[in-house]
């Protein structure tokens, strides 16, 4: 029989909004907390994971080079498991899935964890000529975060790649807006009706000097928003421009993770196999336009697996900014009512690391809730790729 990759369980922390209730907290005990989370609702021991995967693209923290290992070991992974730690921009966190699925098609493991997360908010200042001394007068500081965010190729910060999206196809900042609000109110709904509570492990945060509490909800939706309030933001990224804070993603802190293993080994150790990793697509596309990098992939992802639009049955396609969900409704004819019904990175956030795992695991989710077969993940990455990740529902 064919070896088969499965998914059998996955678990976040909330994404606290940027400067918030994570700030304080370092991303290595993020990861530990979603590890241990995810380890326990798979229903099997630390110990029989043999390699963890953590996708990240701004180390932050002295150990932020190790988060993967040091979050295994934190949790009982055996000093003899592996772990590697990816970057793929906004992919990480499905690359590390991938990664993963790779390792153990190879013969390297059997079950891993896949996972990945940020923490923008510990994002240092950095000065690069310090090191080696300075004559005189001030010296400026850089904000790593920005640079997360900054294009290679000398095309501005990556809000400025929307906007030149935006323009070579004509998308208006009204249809913007109208998705920026569409995407807050699935949030709330999603948060009402206890979905995303499915794949949150709360966590307790500091609070005051002395006191904690137990944050149980992401902390960037904002579902009560009115379009007439989105109307009326100005453009970050261009004076004339249309990409404003209503309808960009945004910056926020935290990890997830999921199990990937081989379904046999998986099934031995008691866990139950949710979804079967069945492929994935990787294309380059050009960095000026990065945001239209889901619709090259996804009619990759089709002709690979000899599928068409309506065979595949719920869509996550990353908000990055919602002119990136409009090019991939138009060009590839895919409706919103497939597409993102919990919210995405415009209401619930995007710590790149972490996104792609959450997105997985809202896509596994509707899968089964809604007894159907196929879903297909997916988002553009910054310095211009594409990737999309077909799974199947195995409930049915």
């Amino acid at each position: 029989m064919a070896q088969e990759i499965v998914i059998a369980a996955g678990k976040r922390t909330p994404f606290g909004d940027f400067g918030r209730s994570l700030k304080d907290i370092p991303l290595s005990t993020l990861a530990t907390h979603a590890a241990k989370a995810t380890v326990e609702a798979a229903g099997i021991e630390a110990g029989d994971v043999d390699h963890i995967v953590w996708g990240n693209v701004l180390p932050v923290d002295p150990d932020g080079f190790y988060v993967g290992r040091v979050a295994g070991l934190n949790i009982g992974m055996a000093e003899e498991s592996c772990a590697l730690q990816v970057n793929r921009a906004c992919g990480s966190g499905t690359q590390a899935i991938i990664t993963a699925a790779q390792q153990i098609m190879t013969g390297h493991g059997k079950i891993a964890l896949a996972g990945g997360g940020e923490n923008f908010s510990r994002g240092g200042y950095v000065n690069q000529g310090m090191r080696w001394g300075v004559t005189r007068g001030g010296q400026v500081f850089e904000d790593s975060v920005e640079w997360a965010y900054n294009d290679p190729f000398g095309h501005g910060l990556m809000g400025v790649t929307a906007e030149n999206l935006a323009d070579d196809y004509q998308y208006q900042r009204d249809d913007m807006d109208d998705w920026g609000v569409m995407s807050q109110q699935r949030a709330g709904a999603a948060i009402d009706s206890g979905f995303l509570a499915k794949q949150i492990a709360p966590i307790e945060v500091p609070e005051g000097r002395r006191n904690t509490r137990l944050m149980e909800h992401d902390e960037f939706p904002r579902p009560d928003v009115t379009r007439e309030k989105l109307g009326t933001l100005r453009p970050v990224f261009r004076k004339d421009g249309k990409v404003t804070p209503g309808n960009a993603s945004g910056v926020t802190d935290g990890a997830a993770f999921v199990v990937v293993g081989d379904r046999e080994a998986v099934e031995a150790k008691g866990a139950e196999p949710l979804a079967r990793l069945v492929d994935w697509t990787i294309v380059g596309v050009p960095p000026r336009i990065m945001g239209c990098g889901p619709v090259p992939a996804i009619q990759a992802l089709w002709e690979k697996r000899g599928l068409k639009a309506s065979d595949i049955d719920y869509y996550e396609i990353n908000e990055a900014f919602a002119v990136v969900n409009l090019h991939a409704e138009k060009e590839l004819g895919v409706g919103r009512d497939v597409t993102n019904s919990y919210g995405g990175g415009i209401s619930i956030g995007h710590p790149p690391g972490a996104t792609g795992i959450r997105m997985t695991l809202t896509a596994m989710h509707h899968l089964i809730d809604t007894n159907q077969r196929y879903a297909v993940i997916s988002m553009c990455m910054g310095a211009g790729q594409g990737m999309a990740v077909l799974i199947e529902n195995l409930k049915r």
